[in-house]
């Protein structure tokens, strides 16, 4: 799409850094499972796994948001909205920089994917 409006590219980029983050921060749990002495393995691996599948998933998403691929803004829009009570258990829990951050990305990311320019750009591919 060569008239690409920057809603999507930004909706996109957001969408990226999270399943990056994800990905690196399942990764981390796995190296700790592995070099460390989890109170309960299976759980961790689960983790470790969810983080990295669920990442590598959001990474594909943000691809689709960029190529303006109809299916992928549900899914984008669904994991703005559900990072926003993680981000503010974040910081109820003492973590405020990564909760403040989180809430800035995830409505970084509702904004640009329900903003009119997506929309449009969706519609019409």
């Amino acid at each position: 799409m060569s008239n690409r409006p920057a809603t999507l590219t930004a909706g996109a980029a957001v969408l990226t850094l999270e399943g990056l983050v994800a990905v690196v921060l399942g990764g981390y749990a796995g190296v700790q499972t592995v070099v460390g002495s989890p109170a309960d393995l299976s759980s961790s691996i689960a983790v470790s796994a969810f983080g990295v599948l669920m990442g590598a998933a959001l990474v594909g998403v943000a691809w689709g948001v960029l190529r303006a691929a109809r299916w992928s803004r549900a899914p984008g829009v669904v994991t703005q909205i559900f990072a926003l009570p993680v981000a503010v258990s974040l910081v109820q829990s003492g973590q405020t920089v990564p909760g403040v951050l989180l809430v800035a990305a995830a409505l970084a990311g509702l904004a640009a994917l329900l903003a009119p320019p997506t929309t449009r750009a969706m519609i019409e591919k």
